[in-house]
Protein backbone atom coordinates (compact mmCIF):
# COMPACT_ATOMS: atom_id res chain seq x y z
CA UNK A 1 0.00 0.00 0.00
CA UNK A 2 1.07 3.57 -0.67
CA UNK A 3 0.16 6.26 1.88
CA UNK A 4 -1.72 9.24 0.46
CA UNK A 5 -2.27 11.25 3.63
CA UNK A 6 -4.25 11.77 6.81
CA UNK A 7 -7.98 12.41 6.72
CA UNK A 8 -8.26 16.09 7.60
CA UNK A 9 -11.99 16.60 7.07
CA UNK A 10 -15.08 14.40 7.31
CA UNK A 11 -18.54 15.64 6.41
CA UNK A 12 -22.05 14.71 5.43
CA UNK A 13 -24.43 16.38 3.03
CA UNK A 14 -27.73 16.72 4.88
CA UNK A 15 -29.77 17.80 1.84
CA UNK A 16 -29.13 18.54 -1.81
CA UNK A 17 -26.57 21.22 -2.69
CA UNK A 18 -28.15 21.95 -6.06
CA UNK A 19 -31.57 23.58 -6.15
CA UNK A 20 -33.88 25.00 -8.78
CA UNK A 21 -34.89 23.85 -12.21
CA UNK A 22 -32.51 23.33 -15.16
CA UNK A 23 -31.02 25.38 -16.69
CA UNK A 24 -31.25 27.76 -13.73
CA UNK A 25 -30.06 25.45 -10.97
CA UNK A 26 -27.85 26.96 -8.27
CA UNK A 27 -25.27 25.52 -5.91
CA UNK A 28 -25.10 26.16 -2.16
CA UNK A 29 -22.72 24.27 0.18
CA UNK A 30 -24.62 25.32 3.33
CA UNK A 31 -26.14 21.83 3.97
CA UNK A 32 -22.65 20.35 4.52
CA UNK A 33 -21.94 19.33 8.11
CA UNK A 34 -18.38 18.69 9.28
CA UNK A 35 -18.11 15.78 11.69
CA UNK A 36 -15.30 14.30 13.82
CA UNK A 37 -16.07 10.73 12.72
CA UNK A 38 -18.11 8.98 10.07
CA UNK A 39 -19.66 5.55 9.73
CA UNK A 40 -18.75 4.28 6.26
CA UNK A 41 -20.63 1.27 4.86
CA UNK A 42 -21.76 -0.19 1.52
CA UNK A 43 -24.93 1.89 1.94
CA UNK A 44 -23.06 5.19 2.24
CA UNK A 45 -21.95 7.55 5.00
CA UNK A 46 -23.38 8.76 8.28
CA UNK A 47 -21.63 11.42 10.35
CA UNK A 48 -21.53 11.85 14.11
CA UNK A 49 -23.41 15.12 14.46
CA UNK A 50 -23.34 17.96 16.95
CA UNK A 51 -26.35 16.55 18.84
CA UNK A 52 -24.61 13.26 19.69
CA UNK A 53 -26.52 11.43 16.98
CA UNK A 54 -25.75 9.99 13.55
CA UNK A 55 -26.68 12.23 10.61
CA UNK A 56 -27.46 10.37 7.37
CA UNK A 57 -25.78 11.71 4.23
CA UNK A 58 -28.17 12.29 1.31
CA UNK A 59 -26.11 9.81 -0.72
CA UNK A 60 -26.66 7.04 1.85
CA UNK A 61 -29.18 4.51 0.60
CA UNK A 62 -31.11 4.85 3.90
CA UNK A 63 -31.71 8.60 3.46
CA UNK A 64 -35.42 9.24 2.74
CA UNK A 65 -34.47 11.43 -0.25
CA UNK A 66 -31.42 9.44 -1.31
CA UNK A 67 -29.48 10.57 -4.36
CA UNK A 68 -27.89 7.13 -4.58
CA UNK A 69 -30.57 4.73 -5.81
CA UNK A 70 -28.06 2.90 -8.00
CA UNK A 71 -25.41 2.60 -5.25
CA UNK A 72 -22.59 4.14 -7.30
CA UNK A 73 -21.78 7.16 -5.17
CA UNK A 74 -22.46 6.42 -1.52
CA UNK A 75 -19.01 7.58 -0.43
CA UNK A 76 -16.84 10.31 -1.93
CA UNK A 77 -13.25 11.36 -1.41
CA UNK A 78 -11.31 14.52 -2.20
CA UNK A 79 -7.76 15.76 -1.65
CA UNK A 80 -6.20 18.94 -0.27
CA UNK A 81 -3.94 19.24 -3.34
CA UNK A 82 -7.00 19.38 -5.59
CA UNK A 83 -8.50 22.14 -3.46
CA UNK A 84 -5.25 24.12 -3.71
CA UNK A 85 -5.47 23.85 -7.52
CA UNK A 86 -9.15 24.87 -7.51
CA UNK A 87 -8.42 27.85 -5.23
CA UNK A 88 -5.58 28.90 -7.53
CA UNK A 89 -8.01 28.94 -10.45
CA UNK A 90 -11.21 30.24 -8.81
CA UNK A 91 -10.14 32.05 -5.64
CA UNK A 92 -10.79 31.81 -1.92
CA UNK A 93 -14.47 30.90 -2.25
CA UNK A 94 -13.35 27.29 -2.68
CA UNK A 95 -12.91 26.30 0.94
CA UNK A 96 -11.85 22.78 1.85
CA UNK A 97 -14.79 20.41 1.36
CA UNK A 98 -17.12 22.85 -0.42
CA UNK A 99 -17.57 20.37 -3.31
CA UNK A 100 -19.26 18.00 -0.87
CA UNK A 101 -16.88 15.04 -0.56
CA UNK A 102 -17.33 12.90 2.56
CA UNK A 103 -13.63 12.27 3.18
CA UNK A 104 -10.85 14.78 2.46
CA UNK A 105 -7.28 13.51 2.66
CA UNK A 106 -4.14 15.57 2.94
CA UNK A 107 -2.04 15.20 -0.18
CA UNK A 108 0.94 17.10 -1.54
CA UNK A 109 0.45 15.66 -5.04
CA UNK A 110 -2.49 15.56 -7.41
CA UNK A 111 -4.24 12.18 -7.29
CA UNK A 112 -5.31 10.62 -10.59
CA UNK A 113 -7.72 7.76 -11.24
CA UNK A 114 -4.80 5.63 -12.49
CA UNK A 115 -3.08 5.93 -9.10
CA UNK A 116 -6.09 4.67 -7.16
CA UNK A 117 -7.66 2.26 -9.64
CA UNK A 118 -6.90 -0.71 -7.35
CA UNK A 119 -8.78 0.97 -4.50
CA UNK A 120 -8.20 2.80 -1.25
CA UNK A 121 -7.90 1.71 2.37
CA UNK A 122 -8.48 3.71 5.53
CA UNK A 123 -6.25 2.67 8.42
CA UNK A 124 -6.14 3.89 11.99
CA UNK A 125 -3.13 5.75 13.41
CA UNK A 126 -1.86 2.35 14.61
CA UNK A 127 -1.88 1.00 11.03
CA UNK A 128 -4.85 -1.33 11.54
CA UNK A 129 -7.11 -1.52 8.50
CA UNK A 130 -10.56 -0.03 9.04
CA UNK A 131 -12.26 -0.21 5.64
CA UNK A 132 -11.48 -0.85 1.98
CA UNK A 133 -12.97 1.42 -0.67
CA UNK A 134 -13.47 0.51 -4.31
CA UNK A 135 -13.06 3.47 -6.64
CA UNK A 136 -16.07 3.56 -8.95
CA UNK A 137 -15.61 6.76 -10.96
CA UNK A 138 -14.51 10.37 -10.91
CA UNK A 139 -17.00 12.93 -9.64
CA UNK A 140 -17.69 14.83 -12.82
CA UNK A 141 -18.24 18.59 -12.61
CA UNK A 142 -21.68 20.09 -12.94
CA UNK A 143 -22.75 23.48 -14.21
CA UNK A 144 -24.24 24.67 -10.88
CA UNK A 145 -21.00 23.99 -8.93
CA UNK A 146 -18.83 25.46 -11.69
CA UNK A 147 -20.97 28.60 -11.93
CA UNK A 148 -20.84 28.98 -8.14
CA UNK A 149 -17.03 28.48 -8.13
CA UNK A 150 -16.61 31.15 -10.80
CA UNK A 151 -18.50 33.55 -8.57
CA UNK A 152 -19.92 35.36 -11.57
CA UNK A 153 -21.42 34.91 -15.01
CA UNK A 154 -18.84 34.15 -17.69
CA UNK A 155 -18.87 33.48 -21.39
CA UNK A 156 -19.87 29.97 -22.40
CA UNK A 157 -16.31 29.27 -23.64
CA UNK A 158 -14.91 30.10 -20.17
CA UNK A 159 -17.57 27.95 -18.49
CA UNK A 160 -16.59 25.08 -20.81
CA UNK A 161 -12.88 25.54 -19.95
CA UNK A 162 -13.70 25.51 -16.23
CA UNK A 163 -15.86 22.38 -16.55
CA UNK A 164 -12.95 20.68 -18.34
CA UNK A 165 -10.54 21.79 -15.60
CA UNK A 166 -12.79 20.15 -12.97
CA UNK A 167 -12.90 16.77 -14.80
CA UNK A 168 -10.84 13.63 -14.19
CA UNK A 169 -11.18 13.58 -10.42
CA UNK A 170 -10.42 17.22 -9.63
CA UNK A 171 -13.74 17.23 -7.72
CA UNK A 172 -12.90 13.87 -6.17
CA UNK A 173 -14.01 10.29 -6.70
CA UNK A 174 -17.05 8.17 -5.89
CA UNK A 175 -16.39 5.02 -3.89
CA UNK A 176 -18.09 1.88 -2.63
CA UNK A 177 -17.19 0.67 0.87
CA UNK A 178 -16.28 -3.00 1.16
CA UNK A 179 -17.47 -3.51 4.71
CA UNK A 180 -18.35 -1.10 7.49
CA UNK A 181 -16.23 0.98 9.85
CA UNK A 182 -16.10 4.21 11.78
CA UNK A 183 -13.36 6.46 10.45
CA UNK A 184 -12.03 9.55 12.18
CA UNK A 185 -10.12 12.71 11.37
CA UNK A 186 -6.46 11.69 11.64
CA UNK A 187 -6.90 8.23 10.11
CA UNK A 188 -4.66 7.47 7.13
CA UNK A 189 -5.87 7.03 3.53
CA UNK A 190 -3.76 4.69 1.45
CA UNK A 191 -3.81 3.51 -2.16
CA UNK A 192 -3.81 -0.25 -2.67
Amino acid sequence: MRPIGRLVLLQVQRTTLKTGVKPNRTYDPTPLLRVPRAAVSPGGVMGWGDRDAWVVDIHHRAHPNTKNDDGVHGVSVGFTSHYEAMRARFGGLLTLGCAGENLIAESAAMITADEITRGLVVTGPDGAEKVQLTVLKAAEPCRPFTAWAQGRQVESAVLKENLQFLQNGMRGFYLQAEGSAVVEVGDLLQAV
